[in-house]
Parts: structure tokens; C-alpha cells; sequence
């Protein structure tokens, strides 16, 4: 018999978040999170996500073993200012048993249902920096840090239990030797005189905080038309830049700006820091904050986190400047591979932009949707 337990406490939460770390133990392409900042995520008293969200935590039991988990969120600015009426859910984790996933999803359900809320999707965090989809190809490589892992039979419980297809995305990779200098070079210098634009480089964290909250506006109005998006508040910004910005290397951090000193495209790239965490196994002490800072430093990988563009100056080749200034920190810091995101598979159009470096998609993952 499976049981169900709601947990809110230290306690409950943190074997909420250990719960992975038994069924993905030893596996050679599960990335585990930093416990603590797990942890942090789920305090309504740290993460701003909270302010404008409702989240429910709950454990699935068999007998006295832990064999599921999942979140419950609903998210107030995409019910009251979108008009989504979605009971969203993530962080959904579960033996291969279909009793198990059942009960965990049927709980969803019920929340959902006692909202007046009209279907569900899921996996998804709280907001658009949170980790998306659930697995269905790729499960050969290695996941990172900021997307979920997940054994292959996840897909075949999600479509046993009704639900069904709601959004894809698309992971993909390229050499950096791929990266031909003279695709974008020579357009780099035409759009920087035609536009009156030129990059900006750093060499310090606290050289960016002054232009944090404009780039985070700069990522709101990019991806305001995107079908998933909700945008990012004033409390959320102020979060972000005192979680990330100083955990990524400031030259990895790229914007253009135009002749005033607007920011009209930024591009934020990360070590890749999934074998350093694998290292850590949940711990930064005593040794983990050093495969951290070893990987901060030493990578050969990186990922393109996020890539923002002002609507008013996209399609006009502005990505050439930021190509262009990466190719050089990447050059002299040794890089090999460029891993991205996930990406919507509708968004053709940043597909378009990384055409020149002959990507490989190499994961897809999906959310999936039911009707309340």
C-alpha cells in the first residue's frame, strides 16, 4: 500500500531533497544538487519565489521507505495576470511502479481541482530559470546543473496515467572548433557601425551588479511572447543576483550596448560544473567547494545559460558582437564544447542564430499536461 505525506518541516524537506540521491545512486549521468541550496530553494522565507506562489511538498511512502516525491506550485501572476488557470507541478521523482507515480499525480489533481484551476503541466519549477521537462532521448549523457535527470521509464508513467504531450524542448552541443571565426567576425564590425553598438566585457562580478536589473528586464521583455514565460519580479531579481552573478565567471558574462549605454542584447555562459558535483555528491565541505572552484576554473565545457535580445534588434545580426567577444575568452581559456539549454522547439529563431556551428541535438525532454 502506498501512502502520502505532506512535509513541511527541516526534517521533511531534506529527505525531499535526498530522495533522488537513492534512486540515482552511483548512476554515471544523474548530476545531484548542493543539499543546502536545494533546500534554500524550497525556504519560503529565502526564495521570492514564494511571494507570488503557493507550493506543496509530498512524499510518497511504501511501508516506511520513501519510493516518490513530488511539488505542488501554483504560480499567482500566471493565474491573475496571464489568465492560465494551470496547477503546475515538478521536482516529480518515483520508483518504476505506476501505483507510485499514480498517487503522487493523483494529489496534484486534487489541489488543482480544489483551486478552480482548469488542467496541469508539468515538470516545471517556479518560474523561467528554474530546471523544464522531463527526459524522453539523451538519457546517454550527462545532465548539469540546471536541468533534471530521469531514469527512461518517467515517459511511460506520464502517458500510462493520461497526460499528454504540452511543450518540447531541445538540448544541443557543438565543438568549439566548429566556431569559424569568419562567419561572424566580419558581421560583428558591419552591425556595430550600422547599429552604433559595442560590447561590454567584464573582469569582476562587481562590475556587472550595476547593470543586473536591466539585464533581467532585458530578459523579460525578450522572451515576454514565449508561450511558457512568466516574467521575473523586482524580489526574484534581487535573488538571482546575489545567488548566480557571483558564482559565474564575470567573463563569461557578455552585453551590447548602444550609444547611450542601453543594454540591447547580454548572453550569460557557465563552467560546466556536473562532474565537480557529482564529486561533491551534495556536500561543498569538507571537499566539494574545491572540485567547484577547480571546475569554475579548469573547464573545457561550458553551457549557454541564458541569451536575451531587445525585440527591437532581433534579427539584425546583433549575436555576431556577442559570438564574436566569446570566441576570444573561449580561445584563450581553452574551451571545447558549448552545450545549450533547454530550448523550446517552437523558438525556431534561436535555432536560427546557432546554425553556423553545426549543433547536434543530443537530449528532448517534455512537459506534459492533463485536463482538471
Amino acid at each position: 500500500m502506498i501512502t502520502i505525506k505532506e512535509v513541511s518541516d527541516k526534517s521533511g524537506l531534506k529527505s525531499f531533497v535526498t530522495f533522488p540521491f537513492s534512486l540515482y545512486k552511483n548512476h554515471k549521468y544523474w548530476v545531484p544538487p548542493i543539499i543546502n541550496d536545494e533546500l534554500e530553494t524550497f525556504n519560503k522565507e529565502k526564495n521570492p519565489a514564494f511571494k507570488s506562489a503557493n507550493a506543496q511538498f509530498f512524499l510518497a511512502y511504501k511501508e516506511s521507505t520513501i519510493v516518490g516525491r513530488i511539488a505542488a506550485i501554483i504560480n499567482h501572476i500566471e493565474i491573475n495576470e496571464q489568465g492560465l488557470k494551470k496547477m503546475r507541478f515538478g521536482w516529480f521523482d518515483f520508483i518504476d511502479d505506476l501505483e507510485v507515480s499514480k498517487v503522487l499525480l493523483d494529489k496534484i489533481v486534487e489541489i488543482g481541482r480544489a483551486n478552480n484551476l482548469e488542467y496541469m503541466e508539468g515538470p516545471v519549477g517556479f518560474s523561467n530559470l528554474d530546471k523544464v521537462g522531463v527526459l524522453i532521448e539523451g538519457f546517454d549523457h550527462i545532465g548539469t546543473m540546471i536541468t533534471w535527470y530521469n531514469h527512461p521509464y518517467y515517459q511511460k508513467h506520464y502517458e500510462t496515467h493520461g497526460l499528454v504531450k504540452e511543450k518540447e524542448y531541445l538540448e544541443n552541443k557543438f565543438k568549439f572548433s566548429n566556431a569559424n571565426p569568419k562567419t561572424f567576425a566580419k558581421a560583428n564590425e558591419l552591425i556595430k557601425r550600422r547599429y552604433g553598438l559595442k560590447p561590454m566585457n567584464f573582469s569582476k562580478s562587481s562590475e556587472i551588479m550595476p547593470y543586473a536589473d536591466k539585464m533581467f528586464d532585458l530578459f523579460n521583455e525578450s522572451y515576454a511572447k514565449l508561450s511558457s514565460f512568466v516574467k521575473i519580479t523586482d524580489v526574484q531579481k534581487a535573488y538571482f543576483k546575489e545567488k548566480y552573478i557571483r558564482f559565474i565567471n564575470p567573463e563569461f558574462i557578455k552585453f551590447v550596448v548602444d550609444k547611450d549605454e542601453n543594454i540591447v542584447a547580454f548572453s550569460i555562459v557557465m563552467p560546466s560544473f556536473s562532474r565537480a558535483l557529482q564529486k561533491a555528491n551534495g556536500k561543498l565541505f569538507p571537499f566539494g567547494v574545491f572540485h567547484l572552484l577547480r571546475a569554475k576554473k579548469k573547464s573545457k565545457d561550458v553551457i549557454f545559460y541564458l541569451i536575451g535580445i531587445h525585440p527591437e534588434y532581433q534579427n539584425k545580426g546583433v549575436t555576431a558582437i556577442i559570438f564574436n567577444e566569446f570566441y576570444h575568452t573561449f580561445k584563450k581559456r581553452g574551451v571545447e564544447n558549448c552545450i545549450r539549454t533547454p530550448e523550446l522547439k517552437e523558438n525556431t529563431a534561436i535555432r536560427q542564430m546557432w546554425k553556423h556551428f553545426d549543433p547536434v541535438t543530443h537530449k528532448r525532454r517534455r512537459t506534459y499536461r492533463k485536463s482538471l
